[in-house]
């Protein structure tokens, strides 16, 4: 099985170097809005486009795959919200289940009936626990899974969840408020997470400053993924990565 991205990601870890990654949702580009968001993000030295979304009711994921591989040399990896959000066009895939719910179709079951179509696919498939946190806000995966978010105040529930997914064998741990959060994770939930598991861990949601995304990466966050927010001002690209490569490297 193809490890790249997922050695890429542990190695940065270890070395203290964040990453950036932009969210694009099939849904809501098109050529020219992709065109911009390629040519700032390779401008800025972003380090991956995520794709992907929780519904992704168009069927332009293949053609928004194929244009940015098209136009970069940055790694595209997606970020489903079901089993039929796959492309072959793709770098890698993140096997996402969510460890935070405890609906079984989300846990396993709709794993086990993509399981032959992802292998068939020849992408790179990364386990990951996907982690919803409370953002103030009802949210798309809150209401398809059917599972309440963690609250934003428990970090020990976070932590524990976090820890118990690594255990499971998770390659990636990723704790997202929710696209358009009025409220994103907070920096000592961050903290905690990070202080007690060894996998990358990703973070998104309701990131909309620079500064956050900084204070993030100083709390813990290996990833900060960024979408509805360049969705509204394609700008915030740079001022982003910026911060978040601002980190200094361990030595």
């Amino acid at each position: 099985m193809k490890s790249g991205i997922t050695r890429e990601l542990t190695e940065k870890k270890n070395k203290g170097r964040k990453s950036f990654a932009v969210l694009v949702d099939p849904d809501n580009v098109n050529s020219n809005i992709l065109d911009e968001l390629i040519e700032l993000s390779v401008s800025a030295k972003v380090d991956y486009f995520l794709v992907g979304g929780s519904l992704v009711i168009s069927n332009y994921l293949d053609e928004c795959v194929q244009h940015i591989k098209q136009y970069c040399d940055l790694p595209v990896i997606l970020f489903p919200g079901s089993p039929t959000q796959v492309s072959k066009y793709a770098d890698a895939l993140l096997y996402l289940s969510l460890i935070s719910g405890r609906n079984p179709e989300l846990l396993i079951g709709q794993h086990v009936v993509s399981a032959p179509f992802v292998k068939q696919s020849g992408l790179e498939i990364i386990p990951t626990g996907y982690i919803v946190i409370d953002g103030g806000a009802p949210t798309t995966v809150s209401y398809i899974s059917n599972a309440l978010p963690v609250p934003a105040d428990k970090n020990e529930i976070a932590m524990c969840t976090a820890m118990a997914g690594e255990m499971l064998g998770m390659k990636l741990i990723y704790m997202d408020a929710g696209s358009g959060a009025k409220r994103p994770i907070s920096e000592s939930m961050i903290k905690a997470v990070a202080e007690n598991i060894e996998a990358p861990l990703i973070i998104g949601g309701g990131i909309i400053h620079p500064e956050k995304a900084y204070l993030n990466c100083k709390a813990g966050a290996d990833v900060i993924v960024v979408g509805n927010a360049i969705e509204k001002d394609a700008s915030l690209i740079k001022e982003m990565s910026d911060a978040i490569h601002s980190i200094p490297v361990k030595i």
